[in-house]
């Protein structure tokens, strides 16, 4: 926690010094010292914290008063001078808590009140300090007086009363302005995916107690694979790069910090069984010992332990859910000054999810208007198969089995663990160090059909009514069934000059990584300095395989692709946090990241690299190929906050931040044509994405109202194209060459705010507006003649809403936590390939409710908890995404013949066959938590 800055008076000339203490001293003397402070202590759970020191210091004298705590947390000092105080409390195994500008006036009295939280994992930041804010301790996500940039804290109390018992983070995030998740089958019922200021997933960092997880051929992220919602006991939500200490591989469009479960000093046991819609049910076991001593010794342990089994039908047809997982927090105390904490945590998941998504034909029938056409020939009925199938069409039960879409064809399995091991001491004279090496791996087993019947050559009714060069295929006297060609899954078809078994995918991607955090500071006078490392090493296979269903997922040789590669992550960076006054922070620094991989590609059907040097593509072979990559860019930063007031603050930063390139920049044709022509090589490679912010706001924490509000402005380089040099006699003709899509424009507002409508009723408030571009030039040319097409302007950057508001009421007193949150996102614009604004999402909103109520009379049973959550209560099922099957109506540039780049003649007509991802419909949980806590608390 940071330490309050020494006053004005304390930096002057040794010789003014005593002088001025000493009149000011006297002066105090004449005045009454007549004022009284009380204050309760208690820690994250609301309990009282007995026998803790208090510490009150004079800002303007120095002097100091202790006292101690009573049995019930309660403290009081009177015969205090009027004056500006700070206030400390400490005890034993907790993180020391501080208010500091407390006001006295003579004759009256303050209460302070005082949270204590166990020794953090992560080194401590300062929240608030000395704001005395109803408003902010209860509000559900806000941002906080010290920050240098537009940040929201979700807090544990919003995570565990009014959001859903199966939530993942991406639900959990939903709260913070301009967020978004979109999730088809349910709320943590499958991946979803989160979206905020135009960025996407792959385009932010997110870590769990400061340790960056992501997978390894794109940083992006698994929602519902690692961090269940018991597991998380809060999240600081950094809409912007961050500073140069922030670490990761995409602090490009911002970082979200998932932080674990806080400790608790006192024992308890909570058991939690919950039913839902969908035949969801979850049985969760928590364990927190509370401070313990091992063996008799002093009690300088804490251990905390959760379990839980979840199984759900889920949203959509025969999308079926199963995840078993278990986490341990440890933390051993070595003294006041070294924390030693590690943490553990697997998790199970199989899932019915297939490659396939619904169709419009699907889920809405044939148009009535006829704007789109379900038509097949092929089919009995003369519509695509399962036309209509409803809203909640995904898969089929298993009385067809020579349909794709029987469930049994399409299921995978994803173990995952996570580990930690957090050593944290403090020095003395101010500094401070923490290292933490960790170590994760995400192991996921995909089997998957293809849009094919499930038939064999040898399967009963199954003929050859061809020849054996030219096979043609009938099952029953038919060529089609259920509209599409019968082709045997155990006989390869040969498509693109490309030959694969056509009914199924075996998918794997497993990945191990080991790595380590440091991070050394030291606070002065001045400020603070920090200097540190990220370091991470990543051993990925991965591989997919056509592959016959019929005989026991039998792959053929070779596959579509199949690899391995290794990468290094490296981050050092340096900054000063400049404290020039105690009201203004100035913080300056840059990080290096860097990042290498090396990629061991061996052959396939001609998919990916290609066979090589293999003689046949359809017979295994061993032959490799080998790529290596290093990617480098400096990230420096700079930001300041000034506190108008004590409560009022204004901030601005400009950072910069940038993401890895995908490990498929490697995945392209390696094959020679002939032996008597070179192999193709990867001539130009793409850098790291840039992205360069700009931002300013302010924070505001009055005690019955806060307001954070900023304003931004972002650009940022979009993904690399690759395409193939064709210029005859071009020295790396034949080899591929990247090149930068145009740029992204991202500007706007935000604000949050909440309010204390009366005691215990909260309101609580976010908003934003912005527009969203793209700028740059595209080749509309050749290689050999280019003719660069500038982007026209108002092409709007695809799944950036307009806007986007929420509006939320929360009660919460006499043991009851009530609250409805409505959220609403604004009109968004979707992509066609390289072509932008072909659709339009129109805007959608849901309501999601929640009841808790809570036993709190300090009995065995206290915290035991009934819940009923509804989320979606309107059952709405607006699309929050789509992607189109149509083509694209192209343009010419006129006076040139050639194809224009940007423009078409109106947007993409709508397609049966496009897909839309639908909001999963309304849906209720009943949860009953079980507590148990000693008496004699």
């Amino acid at each position: 926690m940071k330490q309050p800055f020494p006053v004005l008076c304390r930096r002057m000339s040794a010789l003014a010094l005593p002088i001025f203490v000493l009149l000011f001293s006297l002066a105090l003397g004449a005045q009454q010292a007549d004022s009284k402070l009380t204050g309760t202590l208690v820690d994250v759970q609301g309990r009282a914290v007995a026998s803790a020191t208090v510490k009150i210091e004079n800002d303007a004298t120095g002097a100091v008063k202790v006292t101690h705590a009573d049995g019930n947390g309660l403290f009081s000092v009177d015969g205090l001078a009027a004056g500006q105080y700070t206030v400390e409390g400490s005890a034993s195994g907790f993180a020391n808590s501080s208010k500091t500008g407390v006001t006295l006036v003579a004759g009256q009295s303050v209460d302070v009140p005082l949270k204590l939280t166990v020794n953090s994992v992560t080194e401590q930041v300062t929240v608030n300090a000395g704001i005395d804010s109803v408003a902010a301790e209860t509000a559900p996500s806000g941002g906080f007086i010290e920050e240098r940039s537009a940040q929201s804290i979700v807090s544990n109390t919003y995570i565990e009363n009014f959001t859903s018992p199966i939530a993942d983070f991406g639900e959990i995030v939903q709260i913070v302005p301009g967020t978004f998740t979109e999730s088809t089958n349910g709320v943590g019922l499958g991946q979803s995916k989160t979206y905020f200021r135009g960025f996407q997933d792959g385009d932010y960092n997110i870590d769990f107690d400061g340790i960056p997880f992501y997978d390894t051929n794109t940083p992006t992220h698994h929602s519902w694979a690692f961090f269940p919602a018991q597991w998380v006991g809060g999240v600081d939500f950094d809409r912007s790069p961050g500073t140069a200490s922030t670490i990761g591989p995409t602090p490009f469009g911002g970082s979200i910090h998932l932080l674990s479960k806080p400790l608790t000093s006192e024992q308890d046991v909570r058991g939690t069984v919950s039913y839902g819609t969908w035949n969801t049910k979850l049985y969760d076991g928590a364990f927190n010992s509370g401070s313990f001593g091992l063996f008799g010794s002093p009690k300088k342990s804490n251990l905390f332990v959760d379990v839980h089994h979840m199984t759900s039908d889920g949203y959509q047809s025969f999308n079926f859910n199963l995840r078993n997982a278990g986490s341990l927090l440890y933390q051993y105390q070595f003294s006041p000054r070294t924390v030693l904490t590690g943490f553990a945590g697997i998790v199970q998941l199989n899932s019915n999810g297939p490659n396939i998504a619904s169709s419009r034909c699907n889920l809405y029938g044939v148009s009535a208007t006829g704007a789109y056409s379900c038509a097949n020939a092929n089919t009995a009925s003369g519509l695509q198969p399962f036309t209509g199938a409803g809203l909640k069409f995904l898969l089929t039960n298993n009385s067809d089995p020579v349909s794709w879409f029987d469930y049994q064809y399409n299921r995978y399995q994803v173990p995952t663990d996570f580990e930690y091991v957090s050593l944290k001491t403090e020095f003395g004279k101010g500094w401070y160090l923490e290292v933490k090496p960790y170590t994760y791996n995400y192991d996921n087993g995909e089997l998957y059909s293809n849009a094919t019947p499930i038939l064999d050559s040898t399967t009963p009714g199954v003929t050859n009514v061809g020849t054996a060069s030219k096979p043609v295929y009938e099952y029953n006297g038919s060529k089609y069934y259920l509209g599409a060609s019968i082709a045997p899954c155990d006989v390869q078809v040969v498509k693109k000059g490309i030959a694969a078994l056509p009914c199924g995918i075996d998918k794997y991607n497993s990945y191990r990584k080991f790595g380590e955090t440091a991070v050394l500071s030291q606070s002065s006078r001045l400020g603070t300095l920090r200097a540190g490392m990220w370091y991470e090493w990543a051993d990925t296979n991965r591989h997919q395989y056509p592959s016959d269903p019929l005989n026991n997922w039998a792959d053929q040789p070779l596959p579509k692709f199949n690899e391995s590669f290794w990468t290094n992550s490296y981050q050092p960076f340096a900054e000063f946090e400049f404290h020039p006054t105690p009201q203004f922070n100035i913080t300056a620094g840059t990080k290096f990241a860097a990042y290498t991989i090396d990629v061991l590609h061996h052959a396939d059907d001609g998919a990916t690299v290609g066979e090589l040097t293999c003689p046949s593509t359809t017979a295994a072979c061993s032959t490799t190929v080998t790529n290596t990559g290093s990617f480098t860019a400096w990230l420096p930063s700079l930001d300041f906050n000034y506190r108008l007031r004590p409560d009022w603050a204004i901030y601005a930063q400009v950072a910069t931040g940038s993401v890895v390139p995908p490990s498929a920049v490697y995945d392209y044709n390696q094959t020679a044509e002939s032996a008597s022509t070179a192999i193709p090589q990867l001539v130009t490679p793409p850098k790291q994405q840039r992205s360069t912010t700009y931002q300013a706001g302010t924070v505001y924490k009055a005690q019955k109202f806060t307001l954070d509000a900023d304003a931004y402005r972002i650009r940022f380089q979009n993904s690399y194209s690759g395409t193939i040099d064709n210029i005859t006699g071009d020295v790396d003709q034949g080899d591929t060459i990247f090149f930068l899509q145009p740029s992204s424009i991202t500007q706007g507002l935000e604000f949050e705010t909440t309010a204390v409508l009366r005691k215990g009723l909260n309101l609580y408030l976010n908003a934003t507006a912005s527009n969203a571009f793209y700028q740059g030039a595209l080749n509309a040319g050749t290689q050999a003649a280019p003719y660069l097409q500038q982007a026209p302007g108002g092409l709007w950057v695809a799944s950036t809403p307009t806007d986007t508001e929420q509006q939320g009421l929360t009660y919460q007193g006499r043991g009851l936590d009530l609250g409805i949150f409505n959220h609403r996102v604004g009109e968004e614009r979707v992509d066609n390939g390289q072509y932008h604004n072909q659709a339009i999402i129109a805007p959608f909103s849901t309501v999601n409710t929640y009841v808790n109520y809570t036993v709190r009379n300090r009995s065995i049973f206290d915290g035991t908890k009934v819940r009923l959550d509804a989320t979606n209560l309107l059952d709405s099922h607006n699309i929050q995404s789509l992607s189109l099957a149509g083509g694209v109506q192209q343009l010419t540039i006129p006076g040139t013949g050639l194809t224009d780049q940007f423009n078409t003649n109106g947007p993409t007509p709508i397609n049966g066959n496009d897909t839309p991802g639908l909001m999963a419909g309304r849906s209720f949980a009943l949860s009953v938590t079980f507590g148990i806590a000693p008496r004699e608390r």
